[in-house]
C-alpha cells in the first residue's frame, strides 16, 4: 500500500509542474492573449472618425489602414497620402478639421505653430490623433488608443 502511495505522490510531483509550465501558458495564449472584442470595437470606432477622411485640397489618393497590436493591445487607424505642400499647410488644415470634429490640441510648438497631436475620448478611452509629414511628399494621419490609458504623443 505504501508503494502505491509513493508512486502516486511521485506522479503528482511530476505532473503538476508540467501542467504549470506547459498547460497554463498554452491556455493563456489560446484563450486570453491578443486583441479581442473590446479592441475590435475601439478599432472600428477610431477608423470611423471623420477626421481621417478629411484630406486637404491637392492631396493624393489615400491609403487607409487599421489594426491592433496583440502584444500591447493598442489599436490604430490612419491614412497615408501624397501631398506636396509645406508642413504648416498640412498642420493648419488638420488643426481646423480636428477641432471641428471634437479633437483638442495636445501641444503646440514653441513658435505657436499649429499642433500636430490632438486628443479626444472615443469609445470610453482617450485617443490620440497625430499628423506626420509631409516627408518626401507623404503625409500620415493616424489615431492610436488603448484601454490602459497610455499617452501616444
Amino acid at each position: 500500500m505504501s508503494r502505491q502511495w509513493v508512486g502516486s505522490l511521485l506522479t503528482g510531483l511530476v505532473v503538476v509542474p508540467v501542467v504549470m509550465l506547459v498547460a497554463v501558458p498554452v491556455g493563456y495564449f489560446v484563450f486570453m492573449y491578443g486583441c479581442g472584442e473590446a479592441e475590435d470595437r475601439l478599432t472600428e470606432a477610431i477608423a470611423g472618425d471623420p477626421v481621417l477622411d478629411a484630406r486637404p485640397a491637392g492631396a493624393g489618393k489615400e491609403q487607409p489602414y487599421d489594426g491592433c497590436d496583440d502584444d500591447d493591445l493598442f489599436v490604430y487607424a490612419g491614412t497615408d497620402y501624397s501631398y506636396h505642400a509645406p508642413r504648416q499647410s498640412v498642420l493648419g488644415h488638420y488643426e481646423e478639421t480636428a477641432r471641428a470634429n471634437g479633437w483638442r490640441p495636445r501641444a503646440t510648438s514653441e513658435d505657436g505653430a499649429a499642433a500636430d497631436c490632438f486628443v479626444k475620448r472615443i469609445d470610453g478611452t482617450t485617443a490620440y490623433l497625430t499628423v506626420d509629414g509631409p516627408d518626401n511628399g507623404k503625409v500620415q494621419v493616424s489615431i492610436t488608443a488603448d484601454r490602459a490609458g497610455s499617452e501616444w504623443c
